[in-house]
Parts: structure tokens; C-alpha cells; sequence
């Protein structure tokens, strides 16, 4: 019986290679790459050794624990179809990326003729995101002595941001030993909240926040937060005022009563009263202008 062309190859040599170089093997120049939204990313996967003339060479992306198919049947599948390539034989080309391209990538090569037939390599590809505008909140104004909290956020960018704010372009620092003397507040980098115990007229002025990540960052438009102090003076006498004026309308209702203005007054001129109906007399109403017309009846 004749042997098949790629038996006869492996066993020409099979004394010259060894055992080892019969098995089909894989390497990368590269197995975490990583890439910025909208750019082209090479994901390299080489075969180091083998005999098989034409191995058959598939490519896998594994997503949120499911698995699907990017190059299979020599031919890209999906949306891989307008925007990847296969390069150098078994390396796959990614052209314009996206966030939901982050995945790992299984290269998997099928040798026939090699004594290892299969073998594969994994390629975690990353793609980096940049942070939208964050969207900030400051109060417009806040009495001395009381606290305020101050947040910033934004949930685009990939690897997730940080954060930082600044008053009047000056960055406020996460450091407590970089702090001024008289500030008390607290700045959480990884949330974007900014945090004041006991504000003070210094903490008066215009704040901003900028998120920031590999790929980027992105800042928000400066807000003003007023301090201000507190009238307590004002406020007595405003409350005293309106006590005095509560007391002076009392007064005056009391007096009104007492002199009679509230009581219901005499109607002017006699007021009419329907005349008592004499005994054995009906009233019968006629249509012409309410004239009346009685009817006697005798009692006998």
C-alpha cells in the first residue's frame, strides 16, 4: 500500500528532525497587547515547528465566557469579515477597534502530518478606552463651618478613570501631608468625590474635575461654590419682627371683636314677610306679573 505524501515526508525526517520538531508548536511576539479605540492591532501568533505543509488555521474569540468564531473555514467570520485580515500566514490583523473587541483570542493550528497534531496559543487583547467629559456636581453656595461634597464621574472610559479636582486651576491633593493647614477636606481618587468637613471663606472659588486613564482624559467645566457666613444678628431680628408682627395682628382682631365689628348687622328698611294665609282662604298664583287671586271657600 503507497503512503501519502505527508507520511513519506515525516518519515524522510523524522532521523534528521527528531521527535521533538514533529509536533506542531505555537509562539507570539506579543499575548497581551493592547490598543486604543479606533486603531489597528496585530495579534501574532507564529508556528515555531512543523512538518505539515499546509496546516489548517482557525481563530477563536472567548467574550463574557462565550466562545465564537473569527477566522474559520479560510475565511473571517462576522463583522471581522469588512475589518480583519489574516497576516504571515497564521497572525490575525484587527482594523479599526472597539471596546467590545476586548477579549482573549484562541490561534489554533491543525498539523496532520506531526506526531502533535494540534496546539494553540491565547492572545489577551486589550482595548483602551478614553474617559468621556465627567459629569460634576458642586453647590453654588454653603455656610461657613458646614460640610460639602463635591462629585465627579463618568463610566465610558476603559480601564477605568481617576480622579482629581482643582480650585481656581490649582490641583487639590489626595495627600493629606500636602494639604494647606486649614483645609479639612478628604479626596477619594477612585470614586471622584471630593469631600468638605468644614468649609471655610478659602474654600470659596471655581472647581473642576478631570478623569483620566491609559488612553486619555477628559475635564468638566468649572462650577463656583460660594462660602459664606452666617447673620446670626439678622436672623434674631428677622424672627423677632415677625413675632411683633403676629402679636400686633392678635391684638387687633382681639380689639375688633370687642367693639362689635365682626357682629351681623340690622338690615336697613323692613324686611318683607310672606302675611300669614287668613283660615279658609286659598291663594292660587296667575302668570301675569305674580298678580295673585284668591278663592274663598265657606266653612259650614
Amino acid at each position: 500500500m503507497a503512503l501519502r505524501r505527508p507520511e513519506l515526508l515525516r518519515l524522510l525526517l523524522l532521523p534528521l528532525l527528531g521527535c521533538r520538531l514533529l509536533a506542531v508548536e505555537l509562539t507570539s511576539s506579543n499575548t497581551k497587547p493592547v490598543v486604543q479605540e479606533f486603531q489597528s492591532v496585530e495579534l501574532s501568533c507564529i508556528i515555531k515547528s512543523t512538518v505539515t505543509p499546509d496546516p489548517r488555521i482557525e481563530w477563536k474569540k472567548i467574550r463574557n465566557g462565550e466562545t465564537s468564531y473569527v477566522f474559520f473555514g479560510n475565511k473571517m467570520q462576522g463583522d471581522f469579515a469588512t475589518r480583519a485580515e489574516i497576516l504571515s500566514r497564521t497572525s490575525l490583523v484587527i482594523k479599526n477597534t472597539t471596546r467590545m473587541d476586548t477579549a482573549t483570542y484562541r490561534c489554533e493550528v491543525a498539523a496532520p502530518s506531526d506526531t502533535k497534531t494540534i496546539d494553540e496559543i491565547n492572545i489577551q487583547l486589550t482595548v483602551q478606552v478614553k474617559p468621556m467629559t465627567p459629569r460634576c456636581s458642586v453647590p453654588k453656595a454653603v455656610p461657613v463651618g458646614k460640610s460639602a461634597s463635591l462629585h465627579c464621574h463618568e463610566n465610558e472610559g476603559f480601564p477605568k478613570s481617576t480622579y482629581s479636582w482643582y480650585r481656581n486651576s490649582e490641583p487639590l491633593s489626595a495627600d493629606s501631608k500636602s494639604k494647606p493647614h486649614n483645609s479639612s477636606y478628604t479626596l477619594n481618587p477612585a470614586t471622584g468625590t471630593l469631600v468638605f468637613h468644614a468649609v471655610h471663606k478659602g474654600d470659596t472659588g471655581r472647581y473642576s474635575c478631570i478623569a483620566t486613564n491609559e488612553a486619555g482624559f477628559a475635564k468638566c467645566e468649572e462650577q463656583e461654590m460660594e462660602v459664606y457666613d452666617l447673620n446670626i444678628g439678622g436672623i434674631i431680628g428677622g424672627v423677632l419682627v415677625v413675632l411683633a408682627v403676629l402679636v400686633l395682628i392678635t391684638f387687633g382682631i382681639c380689639c375688633a371683636y370687642r367693639r362689635g365689628y365682626f357682629a351681623n348687622g340690622k338690615e336697613s328698611g323692613e324686611s318683607y314677610k310672606t302675611p300669614a294665609k287668613p283660615d279658609g282662604v286659598n291663594y292660587i298664583r296667575t302668570d301675569d306679573e305674580g298678580d295673585f287671586r284668591h278663592k274663598s271657600s265657606f266653612v259650614i
